[in-house]
């Protein structure tokens, strides 16, 4: 371990003070804390209270200094090491041909200290599961070097010189956010789960808030006349704009000033406003993409884009390259990317039928248990239920069916599936690491099969459901060549 401590760079002094604020390292010592103030006895007048705010601030402050004085980085000409730990001590070490992406971002607190934190995604294993090295609280000239500097694979200190010059190269720009696509916002789930989350904690909140404080708002909103049409009305009319506005504000939050540029052999989204996120990918490690068009998105022609990255630690936010806009800027962007194959090919009507009896089967067993229980009780709203249910389940598998869509071309292919969340993957046929065809005995007194692609980026998985049997072996040669030839189903 001599090495890295000697020759190891240590971050900013800064992040003593970002570490201490946050209480990053006293975070599992409070309760501790507070359990031994309790078992002292001691009173719960201001006194004990600064005390224990002092105690918890003094031990952050020495974890913080520990974790900072035992933590060094070394960017080399082969590898980035990462050392850390006071009684046991870890260094782990990763290539540089093994580096996918890089991430710079800077939180509020971190941009009023003048830091940022670096995410470095790293396909090199771990036995701890860990994809990324994070190097936190570096200058933002220093976060700036190391994304230079890894992205290049600089072996030297001309290398370092040239990947500067290659990061000052003219940058095009492919795409930049309009803020009109923020009315797309609350038809996206992801969005609404931020204001549900606020009002959830607010809520909480205001449980623990003596009733003498507001006493009138207190006994309108916790007891509400319910009888009064009026009130339920305007109830749900403001519970509903608050979640919209709620949605359209995180939204604007997290993708203010999005860009997307291509710079040199880089790809390069910058997005947030007060976290600030500057992710940069290699081009050349880009396998794919998907279009994701959720329910409602798809009813006013919205849809996202996420690039998949060989290696990319959580591709789906770090992957992202549209985080919102019509659908037709989707799919240009997508073919910008990665060479679009061709039309889909539809299923076979044996996998409209499969579909159809997957969704009217839920309805057909409660049916069932209602006519059952109408013949001994003479209850109906159980059959009933199931009858509605059976009602629905025709659409709803009509729509699982046409969602379906398979299609190969020269250098790529394209899967399409879900109902819920429409997603439209095309990979490049290099991204292919294996093929794997199930059928179950229904698929196969049908003559279907399921077919998933496994892929060494994204989600590492893309399933083609309820294809002709007898077109597995064409589609997985043309997708991925010649040794896919005698991939067939079971007999």
């Amino acid at each position: 371990m001599t090495g890295p401590e000697v020759l190891g760079r240590r971050t900013s002094p800064w992040v003593l003070v970002l570490h201490t604020v946050t209480f990053r390292q006293a975070r599992a010592l409070v309760p501790a804390v507070l359990a031994l103030g309790v078992t002292r006895g001691l009173g719960d007048g201001p006194g004990t209270i600064i005390a224990l705010v002092a105690g918890i601030t003094l031990l952050s402050l020495l974890g913080a200094a520990i974790t900072w004085w035992r933590f060094s980085y070394i960017d080399g000409d082969a590898a980035v090491v990462v050392t850390r730990g006071l009684l046991t001590r870890s260094a782990r070490t990763v290539p540089n041909d093994r580096i996918r992406g890089v991430e710079v971002e800077a939180p509020a607190l971190h941009r009023v200290l003048g830091l940022v934190r670096v995410r470095i995604d790293a396909a090199a294993g771990s036995v701890t599961s860990e994809e990324e090295l994070v190097i936190d609280g570096v200058t933002r000239a220093e976060g700036d070097r190391l994304r230079n500097r890894l992205l290049t694979h600089a072996a030297s200190a001309q290398d370092l010189i040239a990947g500067r010059h290659a990061a000052a190269e003219p940058e095009e720009e492919l795409l930049r956010f309009d803020y009109r696509w923020l009315v797309y916002a609350p038809l996206v789930g992801s969005y609404l789960a931020v204001p549900l989350a606020a009002g959830g904690a607010l809520l909480r909140a205001a449980e623990e808030l003596p009733e003498q404080f507001l006493p009138e708002f207190w006994s309108e909103f916790w007891s509400p006349d319910v009888s009064d049409t009026r009130i339920v009305v305007r109830l749900v009319v403001s519970a509903l704009l608050l979640l919209i506005l709620g949605s359209i504000i995180g939204s604007a939050l997290v993708n203010w000033r999005f860009r997307l540029l291509r710079r040199g052999g880089a790809l390069v989204a910058v997005r947030g406003l007060v976290t600030r996120r500057h992710t940069e990918l290699d081009i050349d490690r880009i396998r794919g993409c998907t279009i994701s068009e959720g329910l409602g998105m798809r009813l006013v022609g919205a849809a996202r884009v996420s690039a998949l990255v060989t290696g990319l630690g959580d591709a789906t936010r770090r992957g992202q390259v549209l985080p919102l806009g019509p659908v037709e800027l989707a799919r240009a962007l997508s073919t910008e990317l990665v060479d679009h194959p061709g039309p889909l090919r539809r299923h076979p009507p044996a996998a409209r039928r499969r579909s159809i009896a997957r969704g009217t089967t839920p309805g057909l067993l409660v049916a069932a248990a209602g006519g059952a229980v109408l013949a001994l009780t003479g209850w109906w709203p159980l059959l009933a239920a199931g009858a509605a249910l059976v009602l629905l389940g025709v659409p709803l598998g009509l729509a699982r069916y046409n969602a379906l869509g398979h299609v190969a071309g020269p250098r790529s292919f394209a899967l399409r599936s879900g109902w819920l969340v429409r997603s439209h993957t095309v990979l490049q046929d290099r991204a292919v690491v294996g093929w794997e065809v199930r059928q179950s005995v229904v698929q196969r007194r049908a003559g279907l099969a399921t077919v998933l692609a496994c892929v060494g980026a994204g989600s590492g998985g893309y399933t083609a459901r309820d294809m002709a049997a007898d077109e597995v072996a064409e589609f997985t040669r043309a997708a991925s060549g010649g040794w896919a030839a005698t991939l067939t189903p079971y007999d």
